[in-house]
């Protein structure tokens, strides 16, 4: 008998909301619409200035024309191959390059190409490093993803001052 009544609980419960759903009601909307013009943008802070990377200060609507995608592959396509396995593989190449070039990436991006069986990384990194160190760190990182991902990865780093080159200052209003 007890059982008999959740049930017949339940399914008062379950007309109740159906009936609720089939009623139409009228209401309007007072929350204020936010369009491209507003979503994403970085506000002018009153009495200093405010330095943006070059991803930052490309505004939402304008992306698609000024800017292009931090990874290069066609296996998203319609019908392509291993796109999981892709995705995966990007997010294990940044964050090995941060973990083995960890002070030294400036910015934060990290191009990953890939062109045929050659897979290229682009990365800007810092003027004060060793040259030594770059070109151990060049070495070691295309060998060992060479390894790990069985096919051929060149790296192709750039060397910057410090906020110089890829950064907007976004002055006081």
């Amino acid at each position: 008998m007890a059982l008999n009544l959740t049930k017949a609980l339940q399914m008062n419960v379950f007309i109740k909301s159906a009936s609720s759903a089939l009623r139409q009601e009228c209401q309007i909307s007072t929350t204020a619409t936010c369009h491209r013009i507003s979503v994403g943008r970085y506000k002018r802070l009153e009495g200093r200035s405010q330095l943006l990377t070059y991803e930052q200060a490309t505004k939402p609507h304008e992306i698609a024309h000024w800017k292009s995608w931090n990874s290069w592959n066609t296996s998203n396509l319609l019908g392509g191959r291993r796109t999981q396995l892709t995705a995966i593989e990007d997010m294990f190449i940044r964050r090995f390059i941060y973990g083995s070039w960890f002070c030294s990436v400036v910015g934060e991006q990290i191009i990953i190409k890939r062109q045929h069986n050659m897979i290229r990384i682009a990365f800007l990194i810092s003027k004060r490093m060793n040259p030594q160190s770059v070109y151990f760190l060049t070495g070691f990182s295309e060998e060992m993803l060479s390894i790990w991902l069985h096919c051929p990865v060149k790296l192709e780093i750039q060397a910057v001052e410090p906020f110089e080159g890829f950064v907007k200052v976004l002055d006081p209003a």
